[in-house]
């Protein structure tokens, strides 16, 4: 694709009839004609289907299709029916009759399927290199491997062949492609997308994950994708999230102390984490050092322990007829997965439980945490000379995240000097997702850059609110403002303040004749800007809040100088009638100073 490949362009390409699916899939086929040099691909639909996916949308309305005509790869670990899934491993391929419920989704939505990507086989892997159909390589330098496991899906999108593509990420395998191929790859909350169709490597911690070229395309593509799933057994609905850091003016997020984090020797890496977290406070973030050596001592039960078995499980009917067949690194493996006993499995389950809770108490402190995605990245060559020690080394800030239950974003952090991409991750408790894309959409517009590898300037942010969202937001102007007597009413119910800023210059605010609140009134001339503050709290503690406010106060819908409307503290006409208009004061703090 010549023009920008990222969702929002070509809907707007669409949008003004500019481009058809037709044309789309004619411009995608034009590109297929040369070697497939970086090994991206093992499966790919023919001309006349994807031409019939094309056809498919003819006469649809592109207002009701959000993914209408928008071409995306799918890991060759997840089912596409009529389309070999291999999983890596040829001697294990079979033709699916259904589509896995997450394609499925994604085309009853207008995404047209491409075709099935590389991986490292039965998705056992970081890097990228253990697959029979050839190492994928990196899309900025072919001599570096592309990460792994999404291998082809992560290059795919970073050559502009698909917009978005389908990973799967068990340990780390949506996040690792992502930093070394400058995309965003966001880790959903597990169960969020279900696996139905998804060929297991643990299948209880498995997560579908998701490449964009920005943000927004993720939480677009997680909007349709997610979705509860009666066939798949640890499917959750994603629920609404919490605080919304990702747009706060001010939020606490974690650092790794000093001892904790590891680049391997690289001090490009060292640099670049440095000025995201930089990048960090600039967007109004407060650093918390926190010990990372829980999370760490954590993923080390991920291939120490019973979770091994559960990659031998998945495949044990080949891999005991035929261990020939698997790759050897994924072989050696799978291999200490067969003698685990019951006991063991109990012993680490244990272990975890306990592991678990000293870790979830280091989100009293913080709302989110930022960790380099890989500390380091490696020659071809070099993983494929030693390919066990150098890919655990990838999954040193990775490991730990579905045994936790993490939901997790990553997110382009720069170039080092020799123009390969670093990425960091941003880090949330279950459900966060919504804020975590929101905080990964501004990092990457603080940054700027190019989409992926394909040239193309990154597009303005576009916010979005397409999940589920479980906060109210709530403009105060008086007593309730920071530091004033009732502003314990919004912090015990859990309220967070998300920005100091003015109302729109339409109003006039008025001392209540108590002397201790104001009132505020939209007028239709002479009104002014008014200082205000912004606060989030939960959406189930509003409804005792509201019951609160004594007349002639109220909430009403409340315009802020940026244009938007929030919930807010607004005044009957008759509460000022014998009130004092202290507009000119600029607001409640500068009358009370006066």
């Amino acid at each position: 694709m010549k023009a920008s490949p990222d969702i929002a362009s070509l809907r707007g390409r669409y949008l003004s009839g500019e481009l058809t699916p037709l044309k789309l899939v004619d411009e995608l086929l034009a590109r297929q004609t040369g070697e497939d040099t970086h090994h991206i691909w093992i499966s790919r639909l023919d001309a006349e289907a994807l031409r019939a996916y094309a056809k498919n949308l003819e006469g649809k309305d592109i207002a009701r299709l959000p993914l209408y005509g928008i071409p995306f790869a799918i890991k060759d670990n997840i089912d596409l029916a009529g389309l070999s899934t291999t999983a890596g491993c040829p001697e294990f391929a079979y033709t699916p009759e259904r589509s896995a419920t997450v394609v499925q989704r994604l085309i009853d939505a207008g995404a047209i399927p491409l075709g099935k990507t590389n991986l490292d086989q039965f998705a056992t892997g970081l890097n990228g290199t253990r697959s029979p159909y050839g190492a994928c390589r990196n899309a900025f330098d072919p001599d570096f491997i592309s990460g792994g496991s999404s291998s082809g899906s992560a290059v795919a999108v970073a050559l502009g062949l698909a917009s978005f593509s389908l990973g799967t990420d068990t340990a780390g395998s949506g996040r690792v492609p992502a930093a070394f191929n400058n995309l965003v790859g966001h880790k959903p909350s597990c169960g969020a997308l279900s696996t139905r169709g998804v060929v297991p490597a643990c299948r209880s911690l498995d997560a579908v994950s998701i490449f964009a070229l920005t943000a927004e395309d993720a939480e677009r593509v997680l909007a349709v994708a997610a979705g509860f799933d009666t066939e798949d057994e640890y499917s959750r609905q994603l629920l609404p999230y919490g605080f919304d850091f990702g747009r706060a003016a001010g939020f606490r997020f974690g650092v790794p102390l000093q001892k904790s984090l590891e680049f391997f020797g690289n001090a490009e890496a060292e640099r670049l984490f440095g000025e995201a977290v930089d990048r960090m406070k600039a967007l109004g973030g407060t650093p918390v050092a926190i010990d990372l050596a829980p999370f760490l001592e954590t993923a080390r039960l991920l291939y120490g322990g019973p979770w091994v078995a559960e990659r031998y499980l998945a495949i044990r009917d080949l891999f005991d007829a035929q261990p020939d067949k698997v790759f050897p690194p994924v072989r050696e493996i799978i291999a200490g997965g067969r003698d685990i006993s019951a006991s063991d499995t109990f012993d680490h389950l244990y272990k975890l439980r306990a592991a678990k809770r000293i870790c979830d108490a280091v989100w009293n402190d913080i709302d989110v945490m930022l960790t380099p995605t890989a500390g380091t990245i490696y020659r071809v060559d070099e993983m494929q000379a030693d390919p066990i020690r150098l890919n655990s080394k990838l999954g040193y800030y990775t490991n730990f995240m579905n045994l936790l239950g993490l939901a997790a974003t990553a997110v382009p952090a720069g170039f080092q000097n020799d123009g390969l991409p670093f990425g960091i991750t941003l880090i949330a408790p279950p459900h966060q997702d919504g804020p975590l894309l929101h905080l990964a959409s501004r990092m990457q517009q603080a940054l700027g850059g190019k989409l992926g590898a394909t040239g193309q300037a990154l597009p303005p942010a576009e916010p979005l609110n397409l999940l589920p969202d479980g906060q109210v937001r709530v403009a105060v102007v008086g007593a309730h403002l920071s530091g004033l007597p009732l502003n314990y009413q919004l912090v015990e119910r859990n309220a967070r303040l998300v920005a100091t800023t003015q109302t729109a210059p339409t109003y006039r605010l008025y001392a209540l004749s108590d002397g201790k609140r104001p009132g505020l009134i939209q007028v239709q001339e002479g009104g002014a800007a008014i200082a205000c503050e912004v606060w989030e709290m939960p959406a189930s503690q509003f409804g005792s809040f509201v019951a609160g406010i004594p007349a002639p106060l109220g909430i009403g819908k409340l315009k802020l100088a940026d244009g938007s409307s929030v919930n807010g503290f607004i005044c009957e006409g008759i509460g000022v009638a014998d009130a004092k208009d202290i507009t000119e004061y600029g607001g409640w703090r500068g009358w009370l100073a006066s």
